[in-house]
Formats: C-alpha cells, structure tokens, sequence
C-alpha cells in the first residue's frame, strides 16, 4: 500500500505538474510549471497535503499552536493541516494590510509569542516565504519551522528563505525533479494508446499522438 508522502507525489505529478514553455511569477522563463493549487484544493490531494504536512511537523517535534503563509499560495495547506490535525489553527498573510476595518495584515489565528510554522505552496526564489516570515515575527509569532510543498532548487530560493528564518529549518516535501520524474514515469507511453475521439495536447494543443495517461503532443510526450 502507497505511503500518504507517495500518494500526493503521484497527485502533484498527475494534477499540477505541465511541461511547456512558461512565464513565471519571478519574470524568469522555464520549460515546466507546477500549480500546486490543483492538488491542495483537490479533495483528495487536500486530505493527502495535511496528513503529510502534519506528519512532517510531528516527526520534527515542533509543536505548533499554529501555521500560516501568505496568501493565496498557503491557505489550502493551511487548512487541509488544521483540518486534518483538529488542533492546529491557522492564520493567512495578506500581501499588504487591508485599507478598511481593523487594518489587520495576519488574519485568523492572533496569540503573540505563540509558535508557529510558516507554510508556501511552491519556492522558487522565496520571496512569498520571507514576506510571510517578515510578517509573522512583526506580528510577534515565534517560528519554529518553515515548510514547503515544492522547492524549485533555482533562483536562489533556499539560501533566500533561510537568511530569512535564521536558526529556524526550512524543510521541503518534495523537490521539483522528485515531481517531474514522476510526471515522466505516469507519462512513459508503454501501452498502446486508443483514442475514442479526436485530441489535443494539453501543453501546446498541437494533435495529440498519446492519451496514456494524459493527450500529449510528440514534442511532450516525454
């Protein structure tokens, strides 16, 4: 039987994982973009992200009253973990404070000196993470870890986020060659491929010459 861990690779290689030619939110280009939002806001891949992320924060002893990121990246793994543990809140960072009401910028959870963990969806060059980082210890939180659910390993993401965080960890489920070799291992076309109906591939939405098990191109295939 498939581990939780290995069961939301295979979601985040089969739902959110695309290869391509893409802009990325950093401004710099790259052949393969990953949503992970198509995963964490899934039913399953939800359930699958909090058992995994709660796993990963028990087996690390951090003890959190809380975790939280910046919005809007974070906030299905915030409560798909609080969900899933049935005690541990969570709080969201807006990407500015709000211009009306009480002005807050951390919604949800507000207990200064609690510990908390600070969670992002994708890392690329970090810059979500610090700003949840930066904004968590002006709020008065103490960060105890630092999550996320893909590391891009480019762009200096790690060193970015862990100049950040200082002597707290930064720890990563997975990276994005954990992701993108599963990707080609659910799309190695070793069965032959029947099509019901005409197909486009879902990448360039050139002919599709596989639906094994997704309608690929013959440039991505592969």
């Amino acid at each position: 039987m498939q581990s939780a861990r290995q069961k939301l690779l295979t979601t985040l290689a089969h739902k959110s994982f695309r290869l391509g030619e893409f802009t990325l939110s950093s401004g710099g280009t790259s052949d393969y973009y990953i949503d992970c939002r198509t995963t964490t806001l899934d039913a399953k891949g939800a359930r699958l992200t909090g058992e995994v992320f709660l796993a990963e924060i028990q087996q690390r002893g951090w003890k959190p009253r809380a975790l939280g990121g910046l919005t809007m990246g974070a906030d299905p793994i915030v409560v798909a973990v609080s969900v899933v543990s049935g005690e541990v809140d969570g709080f969201l960072v807006r990407k500015a404070e709000k211009q009306h009401g009480t002005g807050q910028r951390i919604e949800g959870f507000r207990e200064k000196g609690a510990r908390v963990v600070v969670v992002d969806d994708v890392c690329t060059t970090g810059a979500s993470t610090v700003q949840a980082i930066e904004a968590a210890r002006e709020f008065g939180f103490e960060i105890v870890g630092v999550m996320c659910l893909v590391e891009r390993e480019e762009a200096k993401g790690r060193p970015n986020v862990e100049k950040a965080a200082g002597a707290v960890p930064f720890v990563s489920i997975f990276t994005a060659n954990q992701v993108r070799a599963q990707h080609v291992l659910q799309t190695d076309d070793t069965e032959p491929s029947v099509f019901a109906v005409a197909a486009a591939c879902e990448v360039c939405g050139r002919p599709a010459v596989t639906n094994n098990p997704r309608s690929l191109c013959e440039a991505h295939k592969v």
